[in-house]
C-alpha cells in the first residue's frame, strides 16, 4: 500500500516526512519522494527503491521549504523508476496519490488534446494536469480542487499542494483512508496515524468521500457534495504500535474497510491497467503445456483455492484438483510429472500446507506460493512466489487476505487462459478492466454499512444459519457461514444450492435465516427456484444480488443490493457483504471479534 504524509511546519520539512515516511515501511513500496514549496515554488526530490536512497538524495540537494508532502509508492500505472515516482507536478501543483483513477485513459486523451504532455505512465498525472489546467484559468487552488474531484472514478487518496501558497494543503479521500493531524501552529496529512505518531495524536479521520482544506490554522473538511461537515478529533494511540485501529472499534472492522486500497494494489502487482494485459511473472515453466493444476489450502484460503478452481477451468480449460492440505497431505495423490501446485495462505506458516508442498514437490510438481509473508516457509521452500501485498492482517478471521487472495488467483487465470490460447486479446482486456473497477465497486458497498448493522439485530437471535450459491458463489457461501462460525459462535452451514434438496431442507422452518448469495449470471434463475423451495417452507430469505428487488418471484426478509458487475469479478466483490454479515453479527452479540475464542492466526501444528 502506497504511503502519503503531508506537513504544514515551522521550519524545514522533509526530514520530518522521510521519517513519517519511514512508520508506513511495512506497507511495503518501490519509490519514495518528497515536495515542498520553497519562497512561492515547488521542488521535488524522488528516488526508486528504499527510503535510504531518498535520503542521500535529500543530503545532497536539501528541501528547506515549510510546507511539503511525501510519498512511499507501489507501482500501479508504470514501471517502478524515478519518473514514476510521486509526488508528481507541475509549475502550479503538487501531488501524492494512492490508488487507482480507473478513467485516466479517458481523461488523458482529453488532456492530451488540449495541448497537455504526460512525462509519465502514472494515472497520476492526470490529477496533476486537471488542477492545472482549472488554475491556468483562474480558478483558485480550493475551487480547483472542487471542481477536479467529480472527474475522477476510482478508488483513491490524494494529498496536495500549490505553487504561491505554503500555508495550504488538501487532502481528499474516496476509499483509501486519510488522516488529518493537528499540532501547535502545525498541521499534518497521513494514510496512516501511525505516520503522524511523532507529531501528534490529535487526529481527524476523513470519512469516505471528504476532502479537506488545511491550513495551520485547522482543517475545514468538506463531504462528496461540497458541504461544510463536522468530522470528531480523537486521540490516537498509535505512537507505540506498529499497526492501530484507526477511527474503526476492531482491527477486523479496519481491515476489512482497506480492502479497496490493498486489492488495488495487488492487481497492480500482476496487472498492466495501462494497456489492460496481464503482467505475470516467470513460474519457471511453459504455461502452455500444464495440463492439469493442483491447489491446497487450509479454510478460508481454501475457499480461495475453490474459487480459483472455477476460474481456471472455465477460463483456461484446465482441470484442477483441490484439497483441503491437512486431507492432501495424508492421501498420496498421484501428480503428473512437471505440473503445477498452488498453495494458498495468509501467514506462509500453516503446518499442513507445508506439509502438502513438500509432498508436492517431492513429487515433482512447480510450486507457486499465494502468501502475503514472503520470507515465511511456504515462500522459502516454494519455485515461485505470489505475493497478495494485502499488509499486516491482525484479526484473526481473515478478510483483506482473502480478498487479495481472489485478486491474485483471478490473475493466474487469466494468465493461464491467455497462455493455453483460450482467452483472446480483446477477452483478456475485458476481464482485466473488470478486475481494475474492483476496488470502486467494493468502496461503494462499504457506503452501505448500516444495513448489516440493523440486519445483526436479527441474526443475533438465530441458532443456525443456512447460506447458499451456485457456481463460483458457492465458496463464498462456504465462507459466508465459516465467518460468522468463527466470530459470533452461531451455528451456521453453506451449501450448492442445487444440493438443498438433498438434505438441509429438512432444517428449514419459519426460525430458519437463509443467506442466498445470488450474483446475477447464467445460474440465477437455477438459485431463484432454490429460493423459492426455501420461501415455501417459511425460511427467512436474506439474498445477496444485484438483480432488482422482488427478482427472486418470493418474499425475503433482507434484500442486499449489489453493484452490477462482470461476473468475472462477483467473488471479490460478494465476499465484502459476508464479512459485514458477521462482523455486525458478532459485534451486536458482544464477541471477541479480532481473537475469537479456540482460534489462531497462523495455525502451525497439525
Amino acid at each position: 500500500m502506497c504511503g502519503i504524509v503531508g506537513i504544514l511546519g515551522k521550519q524545514a520539512v522533509a526530514g520530518d516526512i522521510v521519517e513519517a515516511l519511514r512508520r508506513l515501511e511495512y506497507r511495503g513500496y518501490d519509490s519514495a519522494g518528497v515536495a515542498t514549496v520553497e519562497n512561492g515554488l515547488l521542488d521535488r526530490r524522488r528516488a526508486e527503491g528504499k527510503l535510504r536512497n531518498l535520503e542521500a538524495r535529500l543530503h545532497n540537494q536539501p528541501l528547506q521549504g515549510r510546507t511539503g508532502i511525501g510519498h512511499t509508492r507501489w507501482a500501479t500505472h508504470g514501471k517502478p523508476v524515478e519518473r514514476n515516482a510521486h509526488p508528481h507536478m507541475s509549475a502550479k501543483v503538487s501531488v501524492v496519490h494512492n490508488g487507482i483513477i480507473e478513467n485516466f485513459r479517458e481523461l488523458k486523451a482529453e488532456l492530451t488534446a488540449d495541448g497537455y504532455k504526460f512525462e509519465t505512465e502514472t494515472d497520476t498525472e492526470t490529477v496533476v494536469h486537471l488542477l492545472t489546467r482549472e488554475l491556468g484559468r483562474g480558478v483558485k487552488p480550493v475551487d480547483a480542487v472542487a471542481n477536479m474531484l467529480p472527474r475522477l472514478q476510482g478508488a483513491f487518496a490524494l494529498g496536495i499542494i500549490f505553487a504561491g501558497n505554503d500555508n495550504l494543503m488538501i487532502g481528499a479521500r474516496n476509499g483509501p483512508p486519510l488522516a488529518v493531524g493537528h499540532g501547535d501552529g502545525e498541521m499534518y496529512l497521513g494514510s496512516d496515524a501511525i505516520a503522524l505518531a511523532p507529531f501528534t495524536d490529535q487526529v481527524t479521520y476523513l470519512e469516505d468521500g471528504d476532502w479537506a482544506i488545511v491550513t495551520r490554522e485547522g482543517v475545514e473538511v468538506r463531504n462528496a457534495g461540497g458541504m461544510r461537515v463536522q468530522r470528531p478529533m480523537i486521540r490516537s494511540p498509535a505512537g507505540t504500535m506498529l499497526v492501530d485501529k484507526g477511527n474503526h472499534r476492531h482491527f477486523m472492522a479496519k481491515e476489512i474497510h482497506e480492502q479497496p486500497e490493498v486489492i488495488g494494489h495487488t492487481l497492480a502487482n500482476y496487472i498492466d491497467m495501462a494497456e489492460g494485459r496481464v503482467r505475470f511473472p516467470d513460474l519457471g515453466l511453459d504455461l502452455s503445456a500444464i495440463t492439469r493444476v493442483t491447489i491446497s489450502a487450509c479454510g478460508t484460503a481454501y475457499y480461495a483455492g475453490l474459487v480459483a478452481k472455477y476460474w481456471i477451468e472455465h477460463y483456461a480449460r484446465i482441470p484442477v484438483e483441490i484439497d483441503v492440505a491437512s486431507e492432501m497431505r495424508y492421501r498420496e495423490a498421484p501428480l503428473p510429472k512437471g505440473g503445477l501446485a498452488v498453495f494458498v495462505t495468509q501467514s506462509g506458516e500453516t503446518a499442513d500446507t507445508l506439509a502438502t508442498l513438500r509432498y508436492c514437490k517431492g513429487e515433482g510438481q512447480k510450486i507457486a506460493a499465494v502468501v502475503n509473508v514472503r520470507t515465511s516457509s511456504i515462500a522459502r521452500e516454494s519455485d515461485a512466489i505470489l505475493p497478495t501485498l494485502a499488509g499486516p492482517e491482525i484479526g484473526v478471521a481473515s478478510t483483506k487476505a482473502f480478498t487479495c487472495q481472489l485478486s491474485v488467483l483471478a490473475c493466474l487465470a487469466i494468465a493461464l487462459g491467455k497462455a493455453q490460447g483460450k482467452i483472446s486479446d480483446a477477452k483478456e482486456q475485458e476481464l482485466v478492466n473488470a478486475l481494475t473497477e474492483v476496488p470502486r465497486h467494493i468502496t461503494t458497498i462499504l457506503r452501505q454499512e448500516a444495513q448489516y448493522e440493523q440486519l445483526a439485530h436479527y441474526l443475533g437471535k438465530a441458532k443456525d444459519v443456512l447460506y447458499l450459491g451456485r457456481g463460483s458463489s458457492f465458496p463464498l457461501a462456504l465462507e459466508g457461514a465459516l465467518k460468522l462460525k468463527e466470530i459470533s459462535y452461531i451455528h451456521a452451514e453453506g451449501y450448492a444450492a442445487g444440493e438443498l434438496k438433498h438434505g438441509p431442507i429438512a432444517l428449514i422452518d419459519e426460525t430458519m435465516p437463509v443467506v442466498v448469495v445470488a450474483p446475477k449470471d447464467e445460474l440465477f434463475e437455477k438459485t431463484v427456484s432454490n429460493m423459492q423451495e426455501v420461501a415455501a417452507r417459511g425460511g427467512q430469505i436474506i439474498i445477496v444480488t444485484n438483480a432488482e428487488s422482488g427478482a427472486a418471484g418470493c418474499p425475503v426478509h433482507a434484500h442486499i443490493q449489489m453493484p452490477d458487475t462482470h461476473p468475472f469479478t462477483s467473488p471479490l466483490l460478494y465476499a465484502i457483504p459476508m464479512q459485514l454479515i458477521a462482523y455486525h453479527t458478532a459485534v451486536f452479540m458482544g464477541t471477541d471479534v479480532d481473537q475469537p475464542r479456540n482460534l489462531a492466526k497462523s495455525v502451525t501444528v497439525e
